[in-house]
């Protein structure tokens, strides 16, 4: 059930001698507990707009008797619906400007709504006299209510069709036509919601006749929403490309934390020569540190240890020059090499330069996006 727009209430003429003496402001705390009554009553604060039964059953009275009715209704059906100018005009600026336009044929003025059934067109004026509608009726005539509603601007009716499509009328083979329809009445929501329902399940909308339909009668709307297809699965592409980027450079930052633990504290069998390992320690908590301790001591051990020889030592080797590119302080670092590589980076060339102040920059973002610390060891510029 809906609501009225308002109930103008009329006042009485009174003389000044009349007028009673104003009373006392209210104190706060009766405000107070006058505004909780109204919001528990599910009435606005600053004014009363609840319409009683009895009131929308006049209303009601009113459309189905048709008391000095002086509007007819035609439609195809040569059905006739007998209604008020008053309140068609108030509840429908371009009814109102339909019957301006009739005002001088007579008392009697008639308006033709066609290719509409008469019973939509009958449950659309009721909803002008008194908000009102059955749910059956609206489920079964929402695609013309809308372009109803639509058409003569009544907007409460439209969003109502709207929710109503929303909550369960939308379906695999209607979704085309209403989408098509959503586009026509101007409603982005509902336009939207289809559009993701078409996108979603593709190849079961491409074989209804909906479709056929549209290819038949609005090629171009096909060839756009083929288009906005494409375009979806390669931004999800670039989504999960992008993703899987940022988990190796989590992992190179993950193994940048691993290899300063490593040297600076020892991990279970592996660490710096003044460490002393015990035989139970705990678990270590950093996941690299296993896949690390492996390759360091392949690094110490293998013959072709000079960059180019062997892949895994060319894997140390870089690992080495990323944390000395991270590092904020060689002259304490006990990561090996750490100093050198400074030096080194000193003389690199233009190009190598910015290949790796480009991966610095992406990791560090990779950890601000992950929400991961700041390290002692780290430096915030790229130079």
């Amino acid at each position: 059930m809906g609501k009225m727009d308002s109930i103008r209430e009329v006042s009485p003429v009174v003389s000044e001698k009349s007028v009673p003496v104003a009373p006392p402001l209210p104190s706060p705390a009766t405000t107070i507990y006058y505004q909780k009554v109204l919001a528990s009553n599910g009435s606005k604060l600053g004014g009363y707009s609840r319409v009683s039964t009895a009131t929308k059953d006049l209303w009601e009275r009113l459309f189905d008797e048709g008391y000095r009715a002086d509007v007819t209704i035609n439609n195809d059906d040569g059905g006739i619906i007998y209604a008020h100018a008053s309140i068609l005009g108030m509840a429908s600026p371009v009814m109102k400007g339909m019957l301006k336009k009739l005002k001088g044929q007579g008392r009697q003025r008639s308006i033709a709504i066609r290719g509409v059934p008469h019973d939509a067109v009958r449950v659309f004026i009721r909803f002008l006299y008194s908000s009102c509608y059955e749910k059956e009726e609206v489920e079964e005539f929402v695609l013309h209510l809308l372009v109803l509603s639509h058409a003569f601007v009544v907007p409460q009716l439209k969003q109502e069709c709207v929710r109503q499509l929303e909550q369960g009328l939308l379906t695999i083979e209607n979704v085309v036509d209403i989408f098509q329809l959503a586009l026509l009445c101007d409603a982005p929501r509902l336009s939207f919601i289809c559009h993701r329902m078409i996108r979603r399940n593709f190849t079961a909308v491409s074989a209804t006749e909906g479709w056929e339909a549209m290819k038949q009668s609005h090629p171009i709307l096909e060839k756009e929403l083929l288009g906005s297809l494409i375009y979806e699965e390669n931004r999800q592409k670039e989504r999960i490309r992008k993703l899987n980027e940022r988990k190796i450079y989590l992992q190179l930052y993950e193994a940048m934390e691993a290899l300063v633990h490593i040297c600076r504290d020892g991990c279970q069998t592996i660490g710096p020569h003044d460490k002393d390992f015990k035989a139970n320690q705990a678990p270590c908590h950093y996941a690299a540190c296993k896949g690390l301790e492996m390759l360091v001591r392949h690094f110490a051990g293998c013959k072709l240890r000079v960059p180019g020889g062997c892949v895994h030592c060319k894997r140390m080797w870089q690992l080495l020059e990323l944390h000395s590119r991270l590092c904020t302080n060689s002259d304490v670092c006990r990561v090996p090499l750490c100093r050198n590589f400074k030096e080194r980076i000193r003389r690199q060339s233009k190009k190598d330069k910015i290949m790796w102040r480009i991966l610095v920059k992406k990791i560090l973002r990779t950890k601000t996006i992950f929400g991961a610390p700041f390290f002692p060891w780290e430096i915030v510029s790229t130079s």
